[in-house]
């Protein structure tokens, strides 16, 4: 049996200038999706620490974690278990722009996010960040 790939993200947000809730999406082109910035643990990372490195290396943003929000439980493309943590997070530093492995990134209110994100999973999780989980 293989072990659980531990990964873990966040999802950023901000007010736009109407003061209209937004969220941070990044797209890889990849795999083709529109998803929120994570990635795996390094062996002895906290996932938090994961999911601050993770969004800054994807982003360019500095943050700080608001709340945790949820997981996503996936079959990752070596059929391995994986399991995403996520937390709502406020950008302290830096300016949104695509880095690593990220091909763009785009700030949507929260309709527009759950119409963009390519996953069931990212929905579910947009989904309880905006039932008050998240800020």
């Amino acid at each position: 049996m293989s072990p659980v790939v531990r990964a873990a993200g966040g999802i950023v947000s901000r007010a736009n200038d109407r003061g209209e809730l937004e969220v941070l999406l990044v797209y890889r082109t990849a795999h083709d999706d529109w998803t929120f910035p994570k990635g795996k643990a390094l062996l002895g990372e906290t996932d938090e620490a994961c999911a601050l490195r993770e969004v800054e290396e994807e982003t360019g943003l500095r943050c700080a974690i608001q709340a945790e929000v949820g997981e996503a439980r996936y079959r990752d493309g070596a059929g391995r278990q994986k399991v995403v943590r996520y937390w709502a997070m406020r950008a302290v530093a830096g300016v949104a722009a695509a880095r690593a492995e990220i091909d763009a990134v785009r700030w949507a209110g929260l309709p527009a996010a759950a119409r963009l994100l390519t996953y069931e999973r990212d929905r579910e999780v947009l989904a309880a960040f905006a039932n008050g989980r998240g800020p």
